[in-house]
């Protein structure tokens, strides 16, 4: 939208500071280069943003032949207006002192520019120009590490989601390897067949991560072709089945009227796998069940299973689970930035539940 006031922008300079003087002049030359030299000022104005670093040079230049030619009463409003861009680009390299001394010059032109007996004006326009300059600076740097905090910002959000989907897939896949590894383990007369079983379970395991993994990457990346949700509630029976087979006898219900988007579907297996990885580490051996559905305009979650619950002594987080609670805070992070809820605890009737509501829409 911006892009749009560059043409009006230079209409209006050019309108009001150069074409009255150069029309007013006698001489034809005067009036030849006046018109060559406000067309120059207008196409450089609209081309700002073409030429950042050019178009304030070239505008100053033409104002300032211009005032020598008696062709132009502009005080550098023509090469403010481009170097504002500039100062935008260059903000993050723009020394504290250069901003200082841009403002004392603006305060210096504000306090300086009133009038005076200086006939011509000249000394008044000088002001001005200077203050014009100053101000544009001033303002395109302010703007500009508004954009690169906005930025960072943005950069910090994104590493902390993938961080979340990192620990989430790694976590999952190695508490359900070690879950396996260790049922096999203790079975002293294991034979060579269920080795080999456990091994190609633990096989599956790990590519399936590697490809979650690959997947996180290619979407930080913005790869053509990058799914658009790296995991969705259609994977669900996969993470169940992973689940069962590391020893943890889950009991799933999924019920969804329809297709969701694929924000919150992402969320929804997130908090699952998440759910599931903690059955798996800490209430190894107990039931389990999953329980997802479609409420209305909610998508629905509650996971429990019946193991010892939660010790409250133990748990950076409060939940009692061990470890430094993470994973339990990850879910309530991803579920609010979809405008959804995550609670957990131990249930009334043993055991320990998570429970979460999330906002769908239908996917078109």
């Amino acid at each position: 939208m911006r892009r749009f006031l560059d043409g009006p922008a230079a209409a209006i300079v050019v309108g009001m500071f150069w074409l009255p003087p150069t029309f007013a002049s006698a001489d034809r030359s005067r009036l030849v280069a006046g018109l060559v030299l406000a067309c120059v000022t207008g196409a450089v104005m609209a081309l700002r943003r073409r030429l950042p670093t050019v178009s304030p040079l070239l505008a100053a230049g033409a104002t300032i032949a211009g005032s020598v030619l008696g062709v132009c009463q502009d005080p550098m409003l023509a090469a403010a207006w481009c170097l504002y861009p500039l100062a935008v680009a260059r903000a993050g390299r723009t020394r504290t002192i250069v901003l200082v001394l841009a403002g004392l010059l603006t305060a210096l032109a504000a306090v300086a520019a009133v009038p005076g007996e200086d006939a011509s004006g000249a000394g008044q326009r000088l002001t001005l120009a200077v203050a014009a300059l100053s101000v544009s600076w001033l303002l395109g740097t302010a703007a500009g590490r508004q954009i690169a905090a906005a930025r960072e910002a943005e950069r910090a959000r994104v590493q902390l989601a993938v961080a979340r989907d990192v620990h989430d897939v790694v976590g999952h896949a190695l508490g359900v390897i070690s879950a396996e590894a260790g049922v096999t383990r203790s079975l002293a007369d294991a034979s060579e067949q269920e080795l080999r079983d456990t091994l190609a379970g633990v096989e599956s395991h790990a590519r399936r991560a590697l490809e979650e993994m690959q997947a996180l990457v290619r979407g930080l990346r913005s790869e053509p072709g990058a799914p658009e949700g790296v995991a969705g509630i259609a994977r669900l029976d996969g993470l169940v089945a992973a689940t069962r087979a590391a020893g943890v006898g889950v009991e799933a219900r999924i019920e969804v009227n329809g297709p969701v988007d694929d924000v919150a579907g992402a969320v929804a297996y997130r908090i699952v796998q998440e759910s599931l990885g903690n059955v798996v580490r800490y209430a190894a051996g107990a039931a389990c069940s999953v329980d997802l559905r479609q409420v209305g305009g909610e998508i629905v979650v509650r996971v429990r299973d019946h193991g010892p619950g939660a010790r409250p002594a133990r748990g950076g987080d409060g939940s009692g689970r061990g470890g430094d609670g993470s994973g339990l805070r990850g879910m309530r992070e991803r579920a609010r930035l979809v405008g959804g809820t995550v609670t957990w605890g131990n249930h009334p009737e043993g055991g320990f539940e998570v429970r979460a509501r999330l906002p769908v829409r239908s996917a078109s």
